[in-house]
Parts: structure tokens; sequence; C-alpha cells
């Protein structure tokens, strides 16, 4: 199995802010990539405006916050803007797939839909690098920070596999069928069971949150839906344990 290789929460470090409008301009100008931006919601202007169509192009979330949280990164002169350089390097969902495929292998891929506890992502990539699969892929907005603690969480793994974070998860499905890849959801109360799937073809599989699940737009344009059988009636699996079931059948078909 050979992996896309990727270019090598507490307080963030100093060295990891990018500290002001021009500073943040010219981080996203120069392909710099960052993990988010944080604007302070009272400031605005031609730079801010120009910061924002930037960061909408570079697919880097932006959010805006009081001033209290930009001032708790005990940092001064940030003239409202801070970015968070990203610990990981996040690669183009369609340079992986057409790496993968190169390789001579089935692509394997998890898409996270909605999932924001950093411990659940943590181990979620842990366990999927360890099951084979070849990238993760996440939405630019509504997913946990990928910090520290995030990569700490999955034991380093976060740097080892490549994701992909893209603006749109519809469409990341789209580009996926057009490349052949079947696109199956976790679901509790689908009747099809997970090892009636064939995982050994070319798929992605869609984890949502355990609160909300999939969202509806997007199950609904998977090709299938599956669940976990389980002996006890109970509401849900923790969505990191019930992704490593399912890359356990995955990679078993596999083998």
């Amino acid at each position: 199995m050979k992996h896309f290789q990727q270019p090598q929460q507490n307080r963030p470090k100093k060295s990891t802010l990018v500290i002001g409008q021009k500073a943040v301009t010219e981080a996203l100008l120069s392909g710099k990539q960052l993990e988010r931006i944080y604007l302070q919601n009272t400031v605005h202007g031609a730079a801010i405006d120009e910061i924002r169509k930037l960061a909408t192009d570079k697919l880097v979330p932006l959010n805006k916050v009081p001033a209290e949280k930009l001032n708790g990164f005990n940092i001064q002169d940030h003239e409202g803007c801070v970015g968070l350089i990203a610990k990981i390097q996040y690669q183009d969902l369609q340079q992986v797939i057409s790496f993968v495929v190169e390789q001579g292998e089935a692509p394997l891929f998890i898409i996270l839909d909605a999932i924001t506890d950093i411990r659940n992502i943590g181990a979620i990539a842990r366990t999927a690098f360890c099951c084979g699969v070849h990238a993760i892929i996440i939405p630019d907005k509504g997913v946990g920070t990928l910090n520290e603690d995030a990569i700490q969480t999955s034991a380093g793994a976060l740097e080892k596999i490549a994701v992909c974070r893209v603006n749109s998860l519809m469409k990341a499905v789209d580009d996926l069928h057009m490349n052949g890849i079947k696109v199956f959801a976790s679901e509790m109360t689908a009747e099809r069971k997970i090892y009636e799937l064939d995982f050994s073809e070319p798929c992605a599989i869609v984890m949502g949150s355990e609160e909300k699940g999939v969202f509806p737009a997007l199950m609904k344009i998977c090709d299938e839906s599956f669940s976990i059988p389980m002996a006890g009636r109970f509401e849900s699996l923790n969505v990191s344990v019930a992704t490593g079931m399912i890359l356990y059948e995955a990679m078993k078909q596999r083998i």
C-alpha cells in the first residue's frame, strides 16, 4: 500500500500564527496553507474584503470572532485579523485519486460530515491509516480543527495520510462518481448490512456526526447506505469506533 505523501486545543504558539491584515493577505497570496482565519467581527474595509475573497478561493475557513478571542492569543497589533498556520498540508482530491489509480490500487476514502470532536477525528485518522485508507475528505466548514491535539490523538497519522479539504462534500461526491468511485453512507437505520457491501471496489465511506448523522442531501446522492448490526438496543456507536469496524470489514475484504 503506497500512500500519497504530504509535503513535509491549547492556545496556539505565537510561531504558528500569522498576525495582522497585511501578513495574512501575503500568506494567502504566497500559497501558505492556513488552518483558518480569525476576523474580529467589527473590522471592515478593502483589505478585509480581499482576505475574505482569498480565503474563499483557498478553501480556508474564516471565523468572525469578538476582540476577546484575538486578545486571548496574547499578541499585539493583530488589526482584528489572525491566521493559524496549518499543521498538515491539504491535498487536491483529484490529484490523490489519480495517484492511487496510477499505483494500480482501488481507491478507498473516508468522508467526514460535520464531525467536530477532534479526538474522534484523530482516532479515525489513526485507524484509517492502519487499514489502508488513501485519504480523508473533510469540508472547509463544520469540522473540527486539525490542530496539535488532533495530531496527537491520531498518533501522528494525520501527518502521514492525505487529507483533502473541499468547499462542498456534495461536489466531492460528484468528483468521486466521475472517477468511477462508489460512495457508501453509514446510517444506523439502513436495511442493508455492512457485510453485504463490496468494499473491494473503488469506494468512499461517509461518516456523519453522532447527533445528526449524514446530511440528508448528501445521503441522497450516495450509492448505498448501510448499517452495523448491534446485538443490544442502543442509540448509536461512537463515530470513531463505528469507523474502525467499517474499515476493518473493508480491509478484510481487500486482503
